[in-house]
């Protein structure tokens, strides 16, 4: 057996290898060369996840997550905490705009309570749905942490069961959503501190919250960054999840750090899904070569936030609904960009002249 260090390496150069590769490949099928543009560079990205130059992602299933908010008790969002379960039962019957958008691209759904605060008993006669519940919502962060070290490690072993779920059913492509009334201020403290960008630069409209409401949000934001930072403790990222994350934060970043050892693709919904990223690319970074963003959020910090991570979104549709939506989006790309790999003639295979490489 090779030793851990050798092993890694090998891995690494199986990937590099495995992208030349596929890019060589591209480049014979039958058309212009970079003519299929950002399509091209997910080919090759699902390629290298995959191991495979005929890469299939036909079979589908977006998690999300949901969680109450302690923070919540600061008058933060537009809408009042009960939403959160009221939503969940939404996903639960079928009339969320994600489950449109699942039913309408053949997507499975799982729905995962992490800590929603109250959930009615007949939810769990449901069959896609989770019961994980941490505990009945985070704490409010500005008084106290989130959560405990243990809470989180619990949030995040829920969101990596989704994925050694997924795996067992031979699922080809994972997506990432969410629910929790007061989770983008959540979010917005936590990349604040990951990313150590000023509170005015992340703290968004949310929910759709007036100019007041947004100044307090601010404020709380900044409380909390003031509050915790002074303690930060190794690994930083889990520090902060613990310190001012939501259950279901956690939960997404768990998720990604196990698809990333078990190397599926997934697609990373808006902004409260890319805060988990931030803090999964934190913990274990090699988990960066697995996920896909789906889109830039209307949510006024996330286009920062991506570009602090160097990643690039899918898509730009004005959203911000959360909930997986932009994931359901983006995976028939990602399956298309797929089957433009596998299925795609090359000039040889097609007796197509190769003079068509340099038109233009």
């Amino acid at each position: 057996m090779k030793p851990a260090q050798n092993l890694a390496s090998s891995i690494q150069t199986s990937a590099s290898d495995i992208a030349d590769r596929a890019f060589a490949e591209i480049n014979k099928k039958t058309k212009p060369r970079g003519s299929l543009g950002t399509l091209e560079n997910l080919a090759v990205q699902i390629a290298q996840i995959t191991g495979t130059l005929s890469p299939v992602l036909s079979k589908k299933r977006i998690c999300v997550f949901a969680a109450s908010h302690g923070v919540v008790a600061e008058k933060v969002s537009a809408y009042p905490p009960e939403v959160t379960a009221q939503m969940l039962q939404n996903f639960l019957v079928g009339g969320a705009a994600i489950n449109v958008l699942a039913r309408h691209f053949g997507i499975d759904l799982h729905v995962i309570d992490v800590g929603v605060d109250p959930v009615s008993e007949k939810l769990c006669t449901t069959s896609n749905f989770y019961p994980r519940r941490v505990s009945a919502g985070t704490k409010n962060f500005v008084t106290d942490s989130a959560m405990t070290s243990e809470e989180c490690t619990q949030a995040m072993r829920a969101g990596a069961e989704q994925v050694q779920i997924a795996a067992a059913g031979h699922i080809d492509l994972l997506g990432i959503g969410e629910m929790g009334i007061g989770n983008t201020t959540s979010a917005s403290a936590l990349v604040a501190a990951l990313l150590d960008l000023p509170p005015k630069e992340v703290v968004g409209l949310g929910t759709g919250i007036d100019s007041e409401t947004l100044n307090r949000k601010i404020d709380v934001v900044t409380r909390a960054l003031a509050k915790h930072g002074p303690g930060v403790l190794q690994p930083a990222a889990q520090y902060w999840l613990q310190a001012v994350g939501g259950f279901e934060i956690a939960a997404m970043t768990g998720f990604i750090l196990e698809a990333g050892k078990t190397r599926m693709a997934v697609a990373v919904d808006g902004f409260i899904a890319t805060a988990a990223a931030a803090a999964a690319f934190q913990i274990d970074p090699s988990c960066r070569r697995v996920c896909f963003f789906s889109h830039q959020s209307a949510e006024a910090a996330h286009a920062r936030v991506l570009a602090a991570l160097e990643v690039a979104p899918i898509l730009n549709l004005g959203m911000r609904l959360g909930e997986g939506t932009g994931a359901a989006l983006a995976m028939p790309i990602l399956e298309a960009a797929a089957k433009i790999l596998a299925e795609m003639a090359t000039f040889d295979s097609a007796r197509v002249s190769d003079q068509i490489r340099d038109w233009v």
